[in-house]
This record gives C-alpha cells, sequence and structure tokens, in this order.
C-alpha cells in the first residue's frame, strides 16, 4: 500500500465530525490527534531564524519565554550576503534543532515583499526584489526541509504593512500581484518544494488571503503546481467554510471546536463539497507523513553557534570607507568605543519570530579582546530617545582622548516589531545629536549600525566610514568586530534600497495612514525599479557594498539562457564580490509601464588577490516577460535587451546585448496612464490608479455613524465615545506606560489588540470566550452597555457551565 493509498484508507475510515476537527488546532501549536484512526498530532512552532518552542504558556508575540535555541540573523540581514548555499546551511541547522524539539513545522521564511521601509516587519522579510528573495527564501526552506522538518513561506500574500494588518485591503492591480508580489513566491517553491505555505491576514483585492480561491487554488495550486498544506496565520481565519473550499487546509490556534462545528455543519446543508474537506484532510495527512521521519538527535548549539557568527559575518555591509578608515589597524591609534548598541547589542526584532538565544556576543566583549588600544566605553545615549545630557557630555570627553571613534547607533526595541509600523525614517533624536557633538572632537568616526531596515543617515556624508550589521543575531557582535579589524572582508551587499529622506519612496505619502484599504499605487515601481525609472539620487542604491580590496569585470559573454563574466581581484587583500547581472529593457522602457533593469541572477566569488574566476549566472525564469493583465498570463517580450553585469543596479561593470524573439510590450496608454509610463508614480491620483485597475476604488477610510460587527476591528472603537472611547484609550494608555516603563516588546504587542476583528476575540481567548460574549461585547461598544453587560455575564456563566460538563465527562 502506497502512503498515498494509506491516506485514503485513513480518512474514509473517518466520521464527517472528525474530518472537519482536524481542521483547526488543538491548542495554540498543535494539531488535534485522531487515536481511533490512528492519526497523529504534530507541532508547528515559530521561525524563521531560530526555533521558538515555548515551554509554558503560549502566545503569538513572543510574549512568554521559549527554550534556549540559536539565534540566526534574520532574514533581513541573511539577504545581504546574497549567499544560497549560506542559507541552506542556516535552514538545515533550523531543521535540526527544530526536529530535535520534535517540531514537525518551523514556521519561516517569510518572504513578502519590502514595499516600504517603515514596515514593522522589514527585518523578517528578504528583499524588495522577488528574484533576491525568492531565491534566498528557498534555500532557507531547502536547507529547513533536508532534516525532515516542513519549511513554511509566509505570508502569502501582499502582505505589505502592520497597521491594520488584520483588515486592511491590499489594492494592487493583477500585473504588480504577479511581477512583485507573488513571484518571490513562486521561485521559493520552485527552488524547494517547500511543504507548508501560510496565509496573510489581510485582504488581497476584496478577499481574505486566507480565503481567496484564485490565490490559494488558481495560483498556488493550479498555476504553480503547489501540493503541500497551507495554514492560516494565528487568528487570520474570517470564514471557516470559505477557506476549505477555496484551499486552507489548517486554521490555527485552535476554536475550541467553534468552526469545526460550521464546517460540519456546511457539508450537511449542502454548502460545502465534502469532497473540498476530504482534500484538506488528505493535505494534512501527507504533511504527517512528510515530517514523521524527521532525525530527533540532539543539535549540536555549538557548532550552531558558530554557523550563526558566520552567517553574521557574510552579510556585514560596509557603507563607506573614506581614506580607508577600516580596517582598524595600529594605525587607528587609541580607540573610544561609544553607542548604547556596543554593549547590549540589538540581534534580533520583536513578536512572533522572538528567539530565547543560547548566549549571545556583544562588539564590546570582542573589541577589549582584541589587540586594539581601546581606552574605554561609554553608552553615550538612552535607549528609546530618553534623556541623555549627562552620557553624551561623558562620550565627548572620552572622544576628545581618542583617535578613532567607534560609534554604535541604530533602532532600538521600539521602533521594529510584528504589529507596529515605524512612525518615521529617522533614528533616535538624542543618537543624531550625539553624533553631532562627536563631529567637533576631531577624531576619525567609524559608525556602526543596527537595525532591520533602512534609515536615513544625514550625517553620512560627514563621518569616515559605515558599517552595517543590520541585525546579527546572537553572534553578530564578534562577526561585526572581525568586518572592522579586518580579519574577514565585508562581503555583504544590500538587499534594499536607502533613500535619502523617507519623502523619496513612492509610497510615503499614504502607507499606514488609512484604514479599510492601502492602495499600491506605485505599482511595480517599488525599490530600486522606481529610483532608477526616474532617475531619482538614493544614498546607497540596491546591491551596495564596499570591500577592502577591489574587483575588475571583463570578458561578459550574453548567452540566451545564462551569461559569463570574469571577475579579477585587482587589490591586495582576499575578498569576496557578489557580482549581480541586470537586464536592461529594449529602448530602456521609455515610453512603457516597464522597468529600466531588474535582477535577473546573482553570484558570490571568493577571490585571493590577483586571482581571476568566470562565474555563469542563469537568467530568472521570467527574466524577459512581464504579465500581461489582458491574457493573465506571461509573455517573453522580444527586442535588443543589454544584459549588464555589476556590484549595484547603478554600479555597472560590463555590457552585453542580447537579442530575444517575444511578442511586442503591451500598450501603454499614455494619455490614460501618463505617470506609469514615466515612472513618477508618487504623482498618481485616484483616477489614474482606477484606470490602471480597471475598475473604480474601494472606500479607503472606514464607515461612519455605523453598529460595529465581528467583521470589524477593535481600533474602530475610537473617537465614538462611552465604553467604546473608554476600551479605545486603555488599550492606548496601556501601550504608552509600558513603552515608559522600558517594555517595548509588551508596549508593541498591546497595539496587536487594537488591530484584532471582534470575531477573532472569542477564536484566541482559548476556550475563556464564545461568540455570544463576543455579541454582549459589541452591544456594549455599539452604545447598549448594560444589556451587553448582561449578555456577555450571561453568555460568560454559560460557558464555564458547558466547560466544567465537558471536564466531567472526560474524567469519567
Amino acid at each position: 500500500m502506497t502512503i498515498s493509498d494509506n491516506r485514503r484508507r485513513l480518512r474514509t475510515e473517518m466520521t464527517l465530525a472528525e474530518k472537519a476537527s482536524l481542521m483547526s488546532g488543538a491548542n495554540f501549536w498543535n494539531t488535534k490527534a485522531l487515536d481511533r484512526v490512528g492519526v497523529p498530532a504534530i507541532m508547528l512552532t515559530d521561525g524563521p531564524h531560530g526555533l521558538r518552542k515555548q515551554g509554558g504558556a503560549a502566545d503569538h508575540l513572543g510574549l512568554n519565554a521559549s527554550i534556549p535555541a540559536t539565534c540566526f540573523p534574520p532574514a533581513a540581514t541573511l539577504a545581504n550576503s546574497w549567499d544560497r548555499d549560506l542559507l541552506e546551511r542556516v535552514g538545515a541547522a533550523l531543521g535540526a534543532e527544530a526536529a530535535a524539539e520534535d517540531v514537525s513545522v518551523l514556521l519561516g521564511p517569510g518572504l513578502n515583499i519590502k514595499r516600504n521601509p517603515l514596515g514593522g516587519r522589514s527585518f523578517e522579510y528578504f528583499s524588495e526584489d522577488p528574484v533576491l528573495a525568492g531565491m534566498l527564501a528557498g534555500a532557507l526552506a531547502r536547507g529547513i526541509q533536508s532534516r525532515g522538518v516542513a519549511a513554511c513561506l509566509k505570508h502569502f500574500a501582499a502582505n505589505s504593512q502592520e497597521t491594520h494588518r488584520m483588515s486592511i485591503d491590499e489594492i494592487v492591480d493583477e500585473r504588480a500581484l504577479h511581477e512583485t508580489y507573488l513571484e518571490g513566491f513562486r521561485i521559493a517553491l520552485a527552488e524547494s518544494d517547500a511543504w507548508t505555505v501560510m496565509t496573510s491576514y489581510n485582504k488581497v483585492n476584496g478577499t481574505y488571503a486566507n480565503e481567496h480561491p484564485e490565490l490559494l487554488q488558481g495560483i498556488l495550486r493550479d498555476r504553480w503546481g503547489f501540493d503541500g498544506l497551507v495554514v492560516s496565520d494565528w487568528g487570520g481565519n474570517n470564514d471557516r467554510v470559505a477557506a476549505v473550499e477555496a484551499g486552507c487546509t489548517l486554521e490555527m490556534p485552535s476554536t475550541s471546536g467553534v468552526t469545526d462545528a460550521e464546517i460540519v455543519a456546511a457539508v450537511e446543508a449542502g454548502t460545502l463539497d465534502e469532497a473540498a474537506l476530504d482534500a484538506r484532510v488528505d493535505e494534512l495527512l501527507a504533511l504527517i507523513d512528510r515530517t514523521s521521519g524527521h532525525d530527533a538527535a540532539t543539535a549540536d548549539h555549538d557548532a550552531h553557534h558558530a554557523l550563526a557568527v558566520e552567517a553574521a559575518r557574510r552579510s556585514v555591509v560596509l557603507l563607506r570607507n573614506e581614506d580607508d578608515a577600516l580596517p582598524l589597524g595600529p594605525a587607528s591609534g587609541r580607540i573610544a568605543v561609544i553607542g548604547d548598541f556596543a554593549e547590549t547589542p540589538r540581534y534580533q526584532g520583536a513578536g512572533s519570530s522572538l528567539v530565547n538565544p543560547t548566549r549571545v556576543d556583544s562588539a564590546l566583549e570582542a573589541l577589549r579582546a582584541s589587540d586594539l588600544d581601546v581606552i574605554g566605553y561609554e553608552p553615550g545615549f538612552t535607549r528609546m530617545d530618553g534623556a541623555s545630557a549627562g552620557r553624551r557630555r561623558r562620550a565627548v570627553r572620552l572622544a576628545e582622548r581618542a583617535d578613532t571613534v567607534l560609534l554604535f547607533l541604530g533602532l532600538d526595541e521600539s521602533a521594529e516589531a510584528e504589529a507596529v509600523d515605524r512612525a518615521h525614517l529617522r533614528l533616535a533624536q538624542n543618537q543624531l545629536a550625539l553624533v553631532d557633538a562627536l563631529r567637533g572632537t576631531g577624531a576619525r568616526i567609524v559608525v556602526v549600525l543596527a537595525g532591520g531596515a533602512p534609515v536615513e543617515l544625514p550625517f553620512a556624508e560627514d563621518v569616515d566610514a559605515i558599517v552595517h550589521g543590520y541585525l546579527g543575531g546572537q553572534g553578530g557582535g564578534g562577526a561585526v568586530v572581525d568586518v572592522l579589524t579586518g580579519v574577514v572582508d565585508p562581503g555583504g551587499r544590500l538587499a534594499e534600497t536607502y533613500p535619502l529622506r523617507y519623502e523619496d519612496v513612492p509610497s510615503s505619502a499614504t502607507f499606514a495612514r488609512t484604514e479599510a484599504t492601502s492602495e499600491h499605487r506605485e505599482s511595480i515601481y517599488l525599490g530600486y525599479r522606481y529610483y532608477d525609472k526616474v532617475g531619482m539620487p538614493v544614498r546607497y542604491p540596491f546591491g551596495h557594498g564596499l570591500s577592502y580590496t577591489s574587483f575588475a569585470y571583463s570578458g561578459l559573454e550574453a548567452g540566451p539562457r545564462s551569461a559569463r563574466v570574469t571577475i579579477t581581484n585587482t587589490g591586495a587583500r582576499p575578498g569576496t564580490e557578489t557580482v549581480q547581472l541586470y537586464v536592461e529593457a529594449p529602448g530602456a522602457a521609455v515610453g512603457e509601464i516597464r522597468a529600466v533593469r531588474e535582477l535577473a541572477g546573482f553570484a558570490r566569488v571568493a577571490l585571493e588577490p590577483g586571482e581571476s574566476a568566470t562565474v555563469e549566472i542563469v537568467y530568472a525564469e521570467h527574466a524577459f516577460d512581464v504579465f500581461d493583465a489582458r491574457r493573465s498570463d506571461w509573455v517573453t517580450v522580444g527586442g535588443a535587451y543589454a544584459i549588464l553585469a555589476g556590484a549595484s543596479s547603478r554600479d555597472i561593470r560590463a555590457r552585453a546585448g542580447l537579442d530575444v524573439t517575444g511578442v511586442a510590450m503591451p500598450d501603454a496608454d499614455a494619455a490614460t496612464l501618463p505617470h506609469y509610463v514615466d515612472g513618477r508614480v508618487e504623482r498618481v491620483d485616484a483616477a489614474e490608479f482606477a484606470a490602471l485597475l480597471g475598475r473604480p476604488l474601494p472606500a479607503a477610510e472606514w464607515p461612519r455613524g455605523v453598529s460595529l460587527t465581528r467583521d470589524d476591528i477593535v481600533a474602530q472603537t475610537e473617537g465614538r465615545g462611552g465604553f467604546a472611547g473608554l476600551l479605545h484609550w486603555t488599550i492606548r494608555t496601556t501601550s504608552r506606560l509600558l513603552m515608559a516603563l522600558g517594555r517595548p516588546h509588551a508596549a508593541n504587542n498591546t497595539n496587536f489588540v487594537l488591530d484584532l476583528p471582534f470575531r477573532s476575540v472569542a477564536r484566541l481567548s482559548g476556550g475563556m470566550a464564545d461568540d455570544r460574549m463576543v455579541d454582549g461585547l459589541l452591544l456594549m461598544v455599539n452604545g447598549r452597555f448594560w444589556r451587553g453587560l448582561r449578555q456577555t455575564a450571561t453568555a460568560w456563566l454559560a460557558l464555564r457551565r458547558r466547560t466544567r460538563a465537558t471536564h466531567r465527562n472526560e474524567e469519567g
């Protein structure tokens, strides 16, 4: 009997209620077991850059401690390595640690496109480019699954912001959806054959992603051939029956049987075809089969820490190095270490990915252990932009005695977290004031940045060097010192563009500022595709990163499927170059809705001084294609292309021509869509965006003066007065108080409640509330306080009686 036959036999032995019961979790992290027919439970738990298996009370946002695990650099950091082999090794280590804890599904990698640098979860995602994001995510997933543990690609799809993420409707045109937001998932699946995919909370063009037939069936399964399991994000279910029909297998966490009963009722009423339920059951059983043989050997945390250090080293980006200020050595003289991040590193983000590390290396410890003449350390500023005048004065006094200042700056814990977007693109004001004060000391200044996303750097031209360690994981402190001292060459390259100022970002005017919808008016033009189209100056371009040596490019040959180029290390030190291959559109896309150039592939090459190597880079599958919305399919556009090899999207070192056979570029209506043709999408108004979509725009704001329903979110209580206003004020005040008490993780997680749909209150309560209680709460917020209070109390008492009766029956 084959595995598929065995699954079919098990399913045919189940009752309708048993099949439905498998469609939601038994608790926060486990699926249900059916002992009668021999179906075991399996565990899913958070990644994506380290195992977050909680030993006690479970939650989704990292509030309660988890068992110690290796904290690798997050995706935003690993992306700067551009190293697929490295990510596969990291994935294998993650899979090994998951398997050692009997975890069957590691919830990662995340690979949503970084549409806007203020996205609060940017540290969990790879890039603004789908080719880079997809290839790296695929490598990480491939490594995880090499240990018999399922990887879970998330969040599918178009999850571009944290603000109102559980209700926001992402309005995006079909071409941009496929070319930008879906392409990374397609590539990652092709690279890894991932066994699970997690849906996003948001809607996509009016339909929740978790119940979107076109996304889950039409694209994911039918077009791409995915045969695995689709799981909801935790609390991300809206209509369970619609989700089962669309292709979502597993709802997490447990809903105490509420939505299981909805499935049974729908099948019995004939509104849900039982064949759809059977397909979902088979998908769950297949996942159990696939993960049943994972190796549960003890994880080697020492070896994994060494790998975490290596991963951080390869991901450090040297942004600036005037007059060879780096690497540090005897000529650097007396060194003052300044900045709170040197002693207390910021090495990961906050929320569901929060890892309890096995150890943490600090840069200050590594510097003190080095041969450098470190004359002292001062924190220089207080985290979360607290009062810092005294610390700043002490830092200046120390700097006045030094020849070189190592200044550790960055985004603190309050700035980046799941469930909240960043308020601005600036560093804290007390850090900027510290930079200004230190510039007057006469010391050479080397800035070391920490953070998971771009920041404005107004001082960039006024300091001698800038090193970006991003979020380095538990080994990042020592890794960045290895780069500073030249033990290793800085081989990292930016996986995202750094604008000069936030206002330069094409979505800056509206990002996270609307209530009901998020309009992707920029369409395909985000990141370097926008900046390069309009020729806008940037602080650092996509792919930028300096080395302690130099490289020459020669002999570029462009063939029909791949290109070859020779790289020579022309400097005096060993180093690693990331060769980036771009495809430039015929006529550089003048008069067309098309980017000037797009990444088509990449390769890393390590070379000794004077050494040369020829690398061959295969073009990405859709390197010469566009998605034609009229055909609802990809088409190859013919013409005279240029194949570019370079060190960034703006540092092109070699060029070759290539004629491609294909169809004509789909017509661009310059009269109706002028700003999509010239790329100035920041000027697109509602009428032009509606013309691009081919339909009227839905309302961007919530309706006023209507009663709230289960489908509305808690944030909509703002400004309503009475109990509703009190509820909103209490949540906001609690968040501010926690922030003032120095508990940014708890403060940010409190904001999660505001974006929670009322329907999810009961489903995420662990059985402590039901829909009748939620209906009572809605009466209270809709102005009928006493009636609602009575209903809530009555429903709570009834729930208590049912719970006690259930426990007695189980004990009996």
